[in-house]
């Protein structure tokens, strides 16, 4: 039975954000989607939301239950995670971005991220074998030579084959620059892989006819560190069919995110695992930061659309569930009240809206950016994958507090929502890695252009909101922390630059989401609805209770504190 969309997401939000907020119609004025209209954005976001609740939702919560196994040592997977994939693939929804050549519908990057958020809310476990596959094909269609792309994109774009992302290694973890899977030259130009990778979601399993892993490896004789790093297409299964040299040595089994299989792989047990150059030798990390980033802002996006669906099923939760009663209801003969009656729980909710929809704003826009401003892009992509990652995970935990005892049994979906989220945080980097890929980078490239056109950004919604008082202290916020980016970067210790980078993230995150929120406020002037009510006291609640938090951090920040840098490990 589909589900009822309305606890997977918000359309009437969705509706307001894409075209009333970020007006994504005047997009069909640029050639490239020059064929779309509202009504086609309208229609593609009705049917995502068909399909998610239709096809990924249902069994959701079986994925949880049923999570893959090994059996005679293939990958078992329940019975309802194909035909959703395939149901997806069907609709055009895995090319929905990509050219028309090869099969695509040429949306706009900011409507397919408002389509994937359909499927990250209803089921986070399933969408991530496509995610992964999308971003593969993505990686191929830059850097792929036409022989690869003609091969692969296309039969993965229609479901039949799927892909994944081979980086880390047991003993190397996040530094890449520590992997030591090589990868020896054939003289047909080939390559043989010999190495292991962890981690490896959607690593193995018979969802499709095959499996094009994008393995990070070194060609022997290269240049030590990421220099030396190549990027390789390896098939699960060779073109003539037979088997390529990978085995399936274990699967990992995370807390949550159950419903997609997580592997070890051994590639070149025996003579060496075929695979075939993407890109230059050397040019390894350059070619699959295309994939990691894409893959960065898709973890916000899955962050901030877990986080949507468990504040929509406590806010059901509050408005009919009676308990207690009133302050000065004294006579136990008074009819309890909903709980979303008391303050506390209001406050609860509130905060949930605030982390839930400021999230989704953030990662919409960074989908119109792709489309308009690749700078920009750049310089909040670290934020746009942490900031969904460290509040989405507290809204799920507020969500589990709204429901009370109910809230941590299995009975209820939010403990299980706050499971999956709570793993956005490692995926595709930490917060510490996105920390001080924002400060020791982001900030201060080419020239601190980014960092500019970010200001720039924010001080036109703050001279367009005038004399309100959100205005001042969202500038106030701005100046303080543009101060402290320089205090820092004039420090000629990186090593004490960078100690608190994770702070410098968690502010510059703040300010970031505040902006968005008092951008969207001033999208509701003139409207007395409820949305636009809700959206004015959620923005309140930021700016109230959220955004004070950000002058202690720039202090800080700006006395390069050392006390992590002094700690002797033996003290810990």
């Amino acid at each position: 039975m589909p589900h009822n969309r309305d606890r997977i997401l918000s359309r009437r939000d969705l509706d307001f954000l894409l075209f009333d907020w970020l007006d994504v119609g005047s997009l069909t004025t640029r050639k490239r989607f020059a064929e779309h209209s509202c009504e086609t954005f309208d229609a593609m976001l009705g049917l995502a939301a068909d399909i998610a609740s239709a096809w990924f939702a249902p069994h959701n919560k079986r994925n949880d239950a049923e999570e893959p196994h090994l059996a005679d040592g293939r990958v078992v997977l329940h019975d309802e995670v194909g035909p959703a994939l395939r149901a997806a693939a069907d609709a055009g929804l895995l090319s929905a971005t990509m050219d028309e050549s090869v099969g695509g519908l040429q949306l706009p990057y900011v409507v397919d991220t408002a389509l994937q958020a359909w499927f990250h809310a209803a089921n986070s476990g399933t969408w991530a074998y496509a995610m992964l596959t999308v971003a593969n094909a993505n990686l191929l269609l830059a850097h792929g030579t036409p022989d690869q792309i003609q091969r692969y994109v296309p039969a993965m774009l229609e479901g039949r084959v799927h892909g994944t992302m081979c980086l880390s290694e047991p003993q190397a973890g996040s530094s890449l620059a520590d992997i030591t899977t090589r990868a020896e030259p054939q003289p047909d130009g080939s390559y043989r892989l010999f190495g292991t990778k962890m981690w490896i979601s959607g690593g193995d399993h018979e969802l499709g006819e095959n499996i094009v892993h994008l393995v990070l490896a070194k060609v022997p004789g290269g240049p030590p560190g990421v220099k030396g790093i190549s990027l390789f297409l390896v098939p699960k299964y060779l073109p003539d069919g037979t088997r390529n040299d990978i085995a399936l040595v274990g699967l990992n089994h995370k807390m949550g995110a159950r419903g997609t299989v997580n592997t070890l792989l051994n590639f070149g047990e025996s003579d060496g695992a075929v695979g075939h150059l993407v890109g230059g030798e050397g040019q390894g990390l350059a070619c699959m930061f295309h994939m990691m980033n894409e893959a960065r802002v898709g973890v916000g996006t899955g962050a901030a659309a877990l986080a949507y669906t468990g504040y929509l099923k406590s806010l059901e939760y509050a408005k009919t569930r009676p308990q207690g009663r009133r302050p000065g209801a004294k006579d136990p003969s008074t009819p309890m009240v909903p709980i979303v009656q008391h303050a506390d729980v209001r406050r609860m909710l509130l905060a949930q809206k605030a982390y839930a929809e400021g999230a989704l704003a953030l990662v919409l826009y960074c989908g119109l950016l792709v489309d308009e401003a690749r700078l920009l892009l750049e310089t909040l992509t670290p934020i746009a994958k942490s900031w969904p990652s460290q509040w989405g995970p507290e809204a799920n935990a507020l969500a589990i507090q709204v429901h009370g005892g109910y809230g941590y049994s299995r009975e209820y979906d939010v403990e299980q929502h706050y499971r999956d989220n709570r793993l956005n945080p490692i995926h595709e980097g930490t917060h510490g890695i996105q920390a001080v890929d924002l400060l020791g980078h982001k900030v201060v490239m080419a020239g601190g252009a980014g960092l500019a056109a970010l200001r720039a950004r924010i001080e036109d919604t703050v001279a367009r909101a005038g004399d309100r008082p959100e205005a001042t202290q969202l500038q106030e916020g701005l100046d303080r922390l543009v101060e402290v980016t320089g205090i820092m970067h004039a420090h000629p210790d990186p090593e004490e630059r960078l100690a608190n980078a994770s702070v410098y993230l968690e502010a510059a995150g703040h300010v970031v989401v505040a902006w968005l929120w008092l951008d969207q406020m001033l999208a509701t002037t003139g409207r007395n609805d409820n949305l636009a009510r809700g959206k004015r006291a959620a923005a309140r609640y930021f700016f109230r209770f959220e955004l004070p938090k950000v002058g202690p951090q720039l202090d800080l920040l700006a006395s390069l504190d050392r006390t992590s840098l002094e700690t002797d490990p033996a003290w810990l």
